[in-house]
């Protein structure tokens, strides 16, 4: 779109563009993860004028939809400001207020785009993970590109699968959810489809395509009327592409996925998929990164997704924020992401050797409440 149509800005700041686009009647409400140099990591200021856009739009009749995307060719989203995270938490260890407050606002933002009361169409283009996951299974429509990874690689780092994977990691069919979990295991275009995790292949270069598609649109209807015509919409324009989608990776897995990960006993389960003939590049891959990773973190994603099966979506962002902030104040992570982002020598001395040396107990204690009752950030979450 021209810049002499687009109208000013709402809540936008250097890394997060917001703009309203007309269209034949109604708007879209678009929001642009600006920071491509960090692969558009979601900074705090991001994440708080994220959420007082999406509650400005939500009240205004004009806009029919929001449209989120992330700029530069390499992400749409490659996660948190992991590195923000690191500094709060050197600058305080003993309590790191800014760093639970970032999660706390994380989340909120994640649920919010869950009940967003009007449809929410995501463009995912590159690297999308961790924090970036967050917001693209949280969206209504979820666009991918042939470019697209696909990952939850918390283990790595001493963190966990977070920003509702307990929900969307769950919903995966065959346990590959799990499997993902532990492994932190890249997905592309033909897998995030496979599995559900994206609902439209598109072009790399489509999205401006695609806004003036909609932009074309009358949306004076109902949201249900709306959010009906889009859904068209965006099949009718998905279908006019041809993209090859044939290299699945997790297809030549999903048999020994299914069976490994559908086991109750965590280490079990590790030994069995280390010990596993590692076929192709994917696969080893995926089994470095299990080697390689937090031990903790393995029983931390195991029992997660275990209780996530019995939660709704508040209980499930309220569960998570407890164990964020346990692994906040512990030195696994810390750890982690000194020998993975800060230092880069990838040789992380992690508080225990192997995943069967992790206590019981230990584990339990990250899903402890760390506040009095009543005074839980995202108590107010309503499901």
């Amino acid at each position: 779109m021209a810049d002499d149509q687009t109208p000013p800005a709402h809540h936008s700041s250097d890394t997060l563009l917001c703009q309203t686009l007309p269209c034949a009647a109604g708007a879209i409400g678009l929001i642009t993860l600006n920071s491509p140099k960090s692969l558009n990591a979601l900074s705090l200021p991001m994440l708080e004028a994220m959420l007082a856009q999406l509650a400005d739009w939500e009240s205004d009749e004009a806009i029919a939809m929001v449209v989120l995307c992330g700029a530069g060719e390499r992400a749409f989203c490659a996660g948190g400001d992991v590195r923000f995270l690191y500094q709060e938490l050197q600058a305080s260890p003993e309590r790191p207020e800014r760093a639970e407050h970032f999660f706390a606002r994380e989340y909120r933002l994640n649920y919010r785009l869950h009940s967003y009361t009007k449809p929410v169409v995501c463009w995912g283009h590159g690297a999308i993970m961790g924090g970036g996951m967050g917001l693209f299974q949280a969206s209504r429509y979820r666009m991918v590109t042939p470019s697209l990874k696909l990952a939850m690689p918390e283990l790595s780092i001493g963190l966990f699968p977070d920003v509702g994977a307990s929900h969307f990691l769950n919903r995966l069919p065959g346990n590959i959810g799990m499997f993902m979990g532990l492994t932190g295991a890249t997905l592309n275009i033909a897998d995030a489809l496979r599995v559900g995790l994206a609902d439209f292949a598109v072009p790399e270069d489509g999205l401006p395509e695609m806004l003036q598609w909609l932009q074309r649109e009358d949306w004076s209807g109902r949201v249900e009327t709306n959010d009906q015509h889009l859904h068209g919409l965006l099949q009718r324009f998905a279908s006019q592409y041809r993209l090859d989608l044939s290299e699945s990776n997790l297809e030549h897995h999903e048999q020994f996925i299914s069976r490994v990960c559908r086991g109750r006993d965590v280490v079990a389960v590790v030994n069995e998929i280390l010990s596993a003939d590692g076929d192709t590049d994917w696969f080893r891959k995926a089994q470095q990164n299990l080697a390689a990773g937090c031990p903790t973190s393995a029983h931390l994603v195991f029992e997660q997704l275990h209780r996530g099966l019995q939660l709704g979506l508040a209980d499930i962002f309220q569960m998570e924020l407890n164990m964020a902030v346990h692994c906040l104040r512990h030195k696994d992570f810390m750890e982690g992401v000194r020998a993975r982002i800060i230092d880069k020598d990838q040789q992380p001395q992690w508080a225990h050797p192997d995943v069967a040396s992790v206590p019981a107990g230990w584990v339990r204690s990250h899903f402890q409440s760390p506040w009095p009752e009543g005074e839980h950030p995202l108590a107010d979450l309503d499901d």
